[in-house]
Parts: C-alpha cells; sequence; structure tokens
C-alpha cells in the first residue's frame, strides 16, 4: 500500500499561514465588537472572535503535533460547523446595522477575510492529503459558514438601503 506523505515543510508552511489568517480573523473580530453602539451587532462579532479562537486552538495543536512527530495526529474535529446564521442573524442585528456604519464596513471587512479564509483552506486542502486534507477542508467548510452569515447580513443591509433609498422601480 503507498500512501502519499506530505513534506513536512509544506504543511508547516500551510500551517503557519492559516494561524496567521486566523489570529486576523479574531483581531478584526475583536475589534469591531469593540467599536460598535450595537449590542446585537457585538454579539455577531464576539461570536465569530470565539469560533476564530478555537480554530487557533486547534491549529496550534495540530502545529504542535507535526513539529513533534512529523504528522498531523487526530488533527481533525468530529463537530460540524455550526449555523450561526439563524442564532445571531436576529431582528435586531438587522435593525441596528445602517449601511453607512462602521459595523456595515466592518462586515464588508469580514467578507473579505472570509473569503480569503475559504480559498486558502480549499487551496491547501487539494494540495494535501491524509489528515492534513481533512483538517483543511474541515477549515474551509467552517470559514464557509461564517462567509455565509455574514453574506445574508450584507444582504439584507442592501435591502434595506434599497428600500430607505426608493431604488425599486415604479
Amino acid at each position: 500500500m503507498n500512501m502519499e506523505v506530505e513534506p513536512m515543510a509544506n504543511q508547516e508552511d500551510i500551517l503557519k499561514g492559516a494561524l496567521l489568517l486566523e489570529k486576523r480573523g479574531k483581531a478584526l473580530y475583536e475589534a469591531s465588537a469593540q467599536g460598535t453602539d450595537s449590542g446585537a451587532v457585538r454579539e455577531v462579532f464576539l461570536t465569530l472572535a470565539e469560533e476564530e479562537g478555537r480554530h487557533i486552538e486547534m491549529l496550534s495543536k495540530a502545529f504542535a503535533s507535526l513539529a513533534r512527530t512529523g504528522r498531523l495526529d487526530s488533527a481533525v474535529p468530529t463537530e460540524q460547523p455550526t449555523d450561526v446564521t439563524a442564532r445571531v442573524l436576529t431582528q435586531a442585528v438587522k435593525e441596528e446595522v445602517s449601511a453607512a456604519s462602521y459595523e456595515a464596513a466592518a462586515l464588508y471587512a469580514a467578507m473579505a477575510l472570509e473569503e480569503r479564509a475559504v480559498a486558502f483552506y480549499s487551496s491547501a486542502a487539494e494540495e494535501t492529503s491524509g489528515e492534513a486534507k481533512a483538517l483543511f477542508g474541515w477549515l474551509a467548510q467552517w470559514e464557509r459558514s461564517h462567509l455565509d452569515l455574514l453574506t445574508a447580513l450584507d444582504q439584507d443591509l442592501r435591502q434595506k438601503v434599497w428600500n430607505d433609498q426608493k431604488f425599486w422601480p415604479s
């Protein structure tokens, strides 16, 4: 049985990039939570920051395993991404975000970050095999759930702006 083993340096580089990406995301969400006056929007950002913190923990363990053994032993969680959209995309959130607000700008920046994360993890999953492939595929799926949440909020915001500005044909 011939099993391909990814070079440690490649996996190490990917893990370093992943950790940096997650730390940037966590920092963005924490700063966004501090910058908003909206309690409902703050909860969205804090929830996302918490999830990014969990990803940092998991990636740190994977990195330690790789450094110690040369493998990503048991790095892939069995849990599926939670549907944060239903939990945090409340009517209060929708009502408290306006198009020209700090929150809207933070959401836009967060969408770009999550798009980048999905692309990074999807690419990493394609470039690796075994545990690494499963880990990065799992992370791509999880970050996709974050992007879906932010996209839904952005679409609601866009509809609100269009209605407020009467952009609809008569």
